[in-house]
């Protein structure tokens, strides 16, 4: 073959027109030709890949799996910081919750002293005024005791003057006074 002419060579895979006679990928006779820029090529492509390529995105690869590993450790970072932000909030609210407490008891503490005076001085105007009127009282009971007994002395002398008896006031007197003890 490599002693044929060239024309030969290419008749067999072209017509006499210069066209190709059915595909021409397929022509036995052009098969090393194309192994040898198959190998070619691929050998440009793998240098190309392994040199340029690759390494490009070897270094992104790199990167990014750089920042995630950032990023994950700054998260647990921001978590632990946020566990010792609720931590000390929680805190903060109980120690909240418990001055809450205290300024109440403190309050109410103050609200029952005060109450507590206010009884004492309710207590005091009721007894004081319950006293004067316990002494009013016995004034008015040791008044009607002296009109009791003087209409008493009144109503026993009328009685037996119209009965037609005479009485002395010192008599009437005597039987009104023993009657009323009892």
């Amino acid at each position: 073959m490599a002693t044929e002419p060239v024309e030969t060579a290419a008749s067999a895979c072209v017509g006499p027109s210069g066209s190709a006679i059915g595909m021409p990928q397929l022509c036995a006779d052009w098969i090393p030709n194309q192994v040898f820029w198959l190998l070619v090529t691929l050998v440009v492509i793998y240098f190309v890949l392994s040199r340029i390529a690759l390494p490009r995105i070897a270094s992104v690869l790199a990167e990014r799996s750089g920042t995630i590993i950032n990023d994950i450790a700054a998260a647990e970072e921001l978590k632990l910081k946020a566990q010792e932000a609720e931590t000390a909030y929680e805190q903060a609210l109980k120690d909240a919750r418990a001055e809450a407490a205290k300024i109440v008891a403190a309050a109410k503490a103050d609200i029952q002293t005060e109450l507590d005076a206010e009884l004492a001085k309710a207590d005091a105007q009721i007894s004081e005024k319950t006293a004067q009127s316990e002494a009013a009282i016995a004034e008015i009971r040791a008044g009607a005791v002296k009109s009791v007994t003087a209409v008493a002395k009144d109503t026993a002398k009328e009685i037996v003057g119209a009965l037609g008896g005479s009485a002395d006031a010192k008599t009437v007197t005597a039987a009104v006074t023993a009657r009323m003890k009892g």
